[in-house]
């Protein structure tokens, strides 16, 4: 399947539509994603999606890390295993009012994260991201870290922002996104991939150093 934008040298591939579309013709080792969570933040979240992206996702990849609203956890099949990362201080709020300074993050298939759990500063409204809801680069980083080697694919089929693609190419791996918003696409995604493969390439010569 031909991406609607990919790199130079075809590590970065990004697609702009339906993961229910794309997730069929695609592969990768591990997903790492932070798909809608129903509450109404945008017309593209209204509900749940359709859990055919997390069996396709199973498939393929060894490992699928989905981080669910924290109310969301029973929506979602039973897992393999459950990570936290957890934010003192947040601003979030769910539905009821209450703070939330917690999230789960679903492991299904290999667990390979020597730590379950781990704090990050929360990342609401962060700067140049306009997106309602995107997650610390830091977590996603660590994520992308325990669960994959250099030079392996990651995939997020709900890329938002695409914190997850900038966490993979800052790591050196390969990354594949799906992201249904075009306004999202062009004028998060995109921009920041370009971003984060010209700072990778900038850092390599003082990582091949002697």
């Amino acid at each position: 399947m031909t991406p609607t934008w990919q790199s130079d040298d075809g590590s970065v591939r990004l697609f702009l539509g339906s993961c229910f579309d794309v997730l069929p013709r695609i592969t990768a080792d591990v997903t790492i994603t932070d798909p809608p969570y129903g509450i109404g933040f945008a017309p593209w979240d209204m509900s749940v999606p359709d859990g055919a992206w997390l069996v396709r996702s199973r498939e393929f990849a060894r490992t699928t890390l989905v981080i669910p609203r924290t109310g969301q956890i029973w929506k979602y099949p039973e897992a393999d295993w459950t990570l936290c990362w957890f934010r003192p201080g947040s601003t979030q709020r769910t539905p009821q009012g209450k703070f939330s300074h917690w999230e789960p993050i679903l492991v299904y298939g290999e667990h390979r994260m020597w730590c379950d759990a781990k704090k990050f500063n929360a990342n609401t409204g962060a700067k140049g991201i306009d997106h309602p809801c995107p997650k610390p680069l830091a977590l996603m980083e660590w994520l992308v870290e325990g669960t994959t080697d250099k030079g392996e694919t990651v995939c997020d089929p709900f890329m938002g922002s695409c914190t997850t693609g900038e966490a993979a190419i800052r790591l050196g791996r390969r990354f594949v996104g799906v992201e249904l918003s075009p306004e999202y696409f062009w004028d998060l995604c995109v921009p920041r991939a370009k971003r984060a493969l010209a700072e990778r390439a900038a850092q390599l010569p003082f990582e091949n150093a002697p």
